[in-house]
């Protein structure tokens, strides 16, 4: 009789473990989410700042495929593996591995401060975007679609290059039709990202010598 009785009651226990274990997962209890609806869908982003993503109250559209944030991680992953905190050989910083020089043209004074500060480092990858937009505006309405090198050239291709080498080498890329090949100091081509990142829809960025992280 008291075997039955362990035997029953192990069996409620399990039984009760099981069905808790099982309970249907509810997103309305994770208040640090965004959630935000776009054309009848709704897409999930892992913040509930809006500040978060400067993009997000301006761009109405899901952030994945061909679009700006599929460009933007698609770069941070090969420039830092997506890491805020990252400092190279070489003195780059952050997840798009940002050069003094190229902050310093963006209105970002303090290293230290940017290194710490996400959201920083989100709105400097726009705005020095935004600046190189304007310097090879000629470049990009001359060479786009046409074929250099055996690279198909399209604006994000040129943006990611101008990222990798700065405006100036991708501007001696075009006047040489692609014959003296750029490379950074790990060996990296300007060809190459022309390459690895073309065909990006990066219309929503508005060309602008002016571009600095306070605009």
């Amino acid at each position: 009789m008291i075997k039955k009785w362990y035997f029953y009651a192990s069996l409620i226990v399990i039984i009760t473990f099981l069905s808790l274990g099982f309970k249907p997962f509810n997103l309305e209890t994770k208040p640090w989410f965004l959630t935000e609806k776009t054309d009848g869908e709704e897409y999930l982003f892992p913040s509930q700042e809006e500040d978060d993503y400067p993009i997000l109250t301006n761009l109405n559209i899901p952030f994945t495929g061909n679009h700006l944030i599929g460009f933007k991680e698609a770069v941070a992953f090969k420039e830092s593996q997506g890491k805020y905190r990252l400092v190279n050989s070489l003195g780059y910083m952050g997840k798009y591995q940002f050069g003094s020089k190229a902050l310093r043209a963006i209105g970002v004074r303090n290293d230290k401060a940017f290194l710490k500060d996400p959201a920083l480092q989100e709105k400097a990858f726009i705005a020095l975007l935004s600046k190189n937009k304007w310097i090879l505006r000629r470049e990009i309405r001359k060479y786009e679609g046409k074929i250099i090198d055996g690279v198909e050239i399209t604006e994000s291709g040129i943006l990611a290059a101008a990222h990798l080498g700065g405006a100036g080498s991708v501007k001696n890329f075009f006047k040489n039709k692609g014959s003296r090949h750029f490379r950074d100091a790990y060996g990296t081509s300007l060809r190459s990202y022309m390459r690895a990142f073309g065909g990006y829809d990066l219309s929503f960025i508005e060309a602008d010598s002016n571009a600095t992280i306070n605009d």
